[in-house]
């Protein structure tokens, strides 16, 4: 099964909530779904029932003669359970699970009698308490019948109690108690990496999903972990909806099935067993009909649940130590507003009580730092139903936005870029022409133009080939290093828009550099050096990773595995003059060339992709781009006579002619997209804004009246230097006027009397200076223009003069 299907079935049954698409700058990282927002997918089947709501609408009734008593499905003996079906629970769920235990029943025979030939298994067990390498562990095993589980016995317990999921061979999360199929080697992740505490909240979200349908006897569409936690999309009867009072009896039957011990049993199901087992539900038949491959999908057990899933999952159910649901809302099924309205609750669970404690006061202090609150409180910036995913920046949102763009405009001409501006709009052959069409029409805005269709652009590169090929290019000009502050446009699912970290209408720092081979790695050097420069200048911390060739790939193998091998002599080069280590994910790059994915991390320790580094063997290939090498001039005369008369294979793609290449593209983005970078600045910073950012960098308040005519000399002075100052002349108190400064977060505030005119100086009160605040520091005047001009120029982060 191919990563996108992969991806897509598993937010159909509790994975991963994003499908991907290609997207040559798609800018993104993995975030919390808004209330309305699931994975975009193809089209739903349109039915005369399509905005029902009622489960009975939504189920489809086996046959009577198909019916199994509930007797006889309580009853049923299911290896490994610990507890019987409830006599509450409806039909359906009681056929479907006894057809669940028929079919585990059969598989369970066959793995009887599967030879168990002997393999080899290495254990890699990470760091040791002091960061240093354990030695690995050689196992010998069998194949079907040893499991990642059974080795732990082995391991010392200080990695051993941790361990929520394996990884086999790098690559591959597995079951612990899944039988291995051959030769391999094992590491064991943790709940505090990201893909064990994934995994964790995976299967957290089946408890609740567990818990939901013994509730409320519901339809489950799907449930996957998000970025602090978990959530399950369900249909209820028609009529009723998920309150507040029903998370108290929702959280004591989850912690119930956690002191069952109840086990993840993993079970390969063909379509058609598929169709037969969640015929009742047109959501899980939607995921079936439209998001598997021909061989079927694999199904999960948990207590009374069965559900469609690719896993993996935790052991069992008593890994769970606290569980507490966060919220409820309504949804819409695959986050269309014209398909049927679910309702959503979001959970969060931890294998330790102390975890949950933690986890609420970090809750606490992101909603202080929301930057959708702060932006209001601020006017920096809001939102209109009158342009869905469109910001709106208002004045002080905008002398932020253009302080961003103007530093990394700056660092373009220190660097040798050329910013340029393409259009906004193009005919769907260019589109065609680049592979966007096929693999993303349905996340553009198109319309007719005098019978012709055109787009509105989600991304620069396609535009960019085109002004490298609009005329004869010479390798003398390469590396050409192409920028743009375009505006682009994408069609987010309504229910996906999130204040400014996921919009319709956004920027990018989008830049594309066309080089030859010999020049990547210098080049990717060089984008390391400018991504260190921006992210140290906000004190983010960042991590690096590097993702190869998968398994359907364009081009030639030869030039995949160049390009892989100059990404990690530029990454050892880089890390081993700044510190720190790169990864490696390996098979999860780009159909068209390996990336390189750049994780910062904020105040709050929350990782954020904003920048990438994406090499490109296939857009200079559909766009036919070439340079000349230089080598013409000393081949023999090549004429039309010596060239080849057999005719040309349209299968395979054209070769440059004698003296000329084909350019390397490389995608680069370091903030990505300004409306999210501003998003997570105004977190990181809790709006508390640098001064060189800042929207209000002084305010200037007069003792007395007296004094008004030296305030506004003093705003003047200022805004000659094209600072940010403002007055207050009102006729509230000083002390009101100071307060509401402070709540402003001016970065500075001037208090002026008559000593201050007479002496031409300022009383300045800092910020971030708490000694400051009840008598500023005397400074003469002409002496703090001087010291606040050289603050923004340093673009320092620490506000002091």
């Amino acid at each position: 099964m191919d990563s996108q299907r992969k991806k897509s079935i598993s937010s159909g049954g509790g994975g991963t909530a994003n499908v991907p698409i290609r997207q040559n700058m798609d800018i993104k990282v993995a975030q919390q779904p808004s209330d309305d927002s699931v994975a975009k997918s193809p089209k739903s089947p349109k039915s005369s029932h399509a905005k029902s709501n009622s489960v009975s609408s939504l189920r489809k009734e086996p046959k009577e003669s198909s019916r199994k008593s509930e007797a006889a499905a309580n009853e049923a003996e299911v290896p490994g359970r610990t507890m019987a079906a409830p006599a509450q629970l409806p039909d359906f769920i009681l056929q479907r699970n006894l057809l669940f235990h028929e079919l585990k029943k059969k598989h369970d025979a066959e793995m009887v009698d599967k030879p168990r030939p002997p393999i080899d298994v290495v254990l890699d067990l990470g760091l040791d308490k002091n960061g240093m390498p354990r030695a690995p562990m050689s196992i010998s095993a069998k194949a079907w019948e040893s499991t990642p589980g059974s080795f732990l016995k082995h391991v010392d317990k200080e990695v051993s109690a941790d361990v929520v999921v394996a990884k086999i061979n790098g690559k591959e999360l597995w079951d612990l108690d899944r039988p291995l199929e051959c030769s391999c080697r094992i590491s064991y992740l943790p709940f505090t990496s990201p893909e064990g505490r994934n995994v964790f909240w995976h299967s957290s979200a089946h408890v609740l999903g567990e818990a939901a349908e013994c509730q409320y006897n519901c339809l489950l569409s799907h449930g996957p972990p998000v970025e602090q936690g978990f959530f399950y999309d369900m249909a209820i009867a028609e009529g009723n909806v998920v309150k507040e009072t029903d998370w108290a009896p929702l959280e004591n039957k989850a912690s119930k099935f956690f002191k069952e011990k109840q086990p993840f049993d993993r079970l390969h199901v063909s379509i058609q067993d598929l169709k037969r087992m969640f015929g009742y539900s047109k959501y899980k038949m939607y995921y079936i009909e439209n998001l598997l491959p021909p061989e079927g999908s694999t199904v999960y057990r948990c207590g009374t649940l069965v559900d469609l899933c690719l896993g993996p999952h935790i052991q069992n159910t008593s890994k769970i130590k606290t569980f507490q649901i966060m919220k409820n809302s309504s949804c819409y099924f695959r986050g269309d507003k014209n398909d049927d309205t679910l309702q959503r609750i979001y959970g969060v669970a931890f294998p330790d009580k102390k975890l949950m404690a933690e986890h609420k006061k970090f809750l606490e202090e992101a909603a202080k730092r929301d930057h959708r609150k702060i932006g209001t409180d601020q006017e920096l910036f809001f939102f209109d139903e009158l342009s869905p995913g469109s910001v709106f920046l208002l004045p002080h949102g905008t002398i932020i936005f253009n302080a961003l763009q103007k530093m990394i405009r700056q660092e373009y001409q220190k660097r040798g870029y050329q910013e340029v501006q393409s259009p906004n709009m193009y005919d769907v052959e260019l589109w065609k022409k680049s592979g966007h069409w096929k693999h993303y029409q349905e996340d553009m805005f198109s319309l007719e133009v005098e019978k012709r269709t055109f787009a509105l652009k989600p991304m620069n590169c396609p535009g960019h080939c085109v002004m490298f090929g609009h005329r004869e290019r010479s390798y003398r000009e390469l590396p050409l290093r192409m920028a743009d502050f375009g505006v682009l446009h994408r069609n987010e699912a309504s229910g996906a828009l999130s204040g400014l970290t996921r919009v319709r209408r956004f920027q990018q720092d989008d830049a594309h550099l066309f080089c030859t081979q010999d020049q990547i790695t210098e080049e990717i050097e060089g984008l390391f050096d400018f991504l260190k420069y921006v992210y140290d200048m906000f004190d983010f911390k960042f991590k690096m990773r590097l993702s190869t060739r998968p398994e359907k790939f364009m081009g030639e193998i030869e030039s995949w595995d160049m390009a892989e091998a100059k990404l990690r002599d530029a990454l050892d080069n880089f890390t081993r003059r700044v510190g720190g280590q790169w990864e490696l994910n390996e098979g999860d790059g780009a159909f068209y060339g390996p990336k390189i994915d750049i994780a910062m991390s904020d105040a709050l320790k929350r990782d954020h992709q904003c920048g990438t580094i994406q090499l490109d063997f296939q857009l200079p290939q559909n766009f036919q781009l070439e340079y000349m090498t230089g080598e013409a001039a000393h081949k023999a005369g090549t004429t039309a006579e010596d060239k080849s008369e057999e005719p040309a294979d349209a299968s395979r793609p054209k070769v440059p002619g004698p003296g000329r290449a084909r350019p390397v593209m490389i995608h680069r983005a370091i903030v990505g997209s300004f409306e999210r970078f501003f998003a997570i600045l105004t977190e990181h910073f809790v709006g508390k804004w640098p001064f060189w950012l800042s929207p209000r960098q002084v305010l200037v308040i007069p003792v007395m009246p007296a004094v008004n005519d030296y305030v506004e000399e003093v705003q003047r002075l200022l805004r000659a230097q094209k600072l940010h100052a403002d007055i207050d002349v009102s006729g509230n108190t000083m002390q009101k006027k100071i307060l509401r400064g402070q709540h402003q977060q001016y970065n500075f505030i001037f208090v002026v009397g008559a000593q201050e005119r007479e002496s031409r100086s300022v009383n300045i009160r800092n910020r971030d200076d708490r000694q400051t605040q009840s008598k500023g520091e005397l400074i003469p005047l002409d002496e703090a223009l001087h010291k606040l001009k050289a603050l923004r120029k340093e673009r320092r982060i620490i506000n002091a003069l």
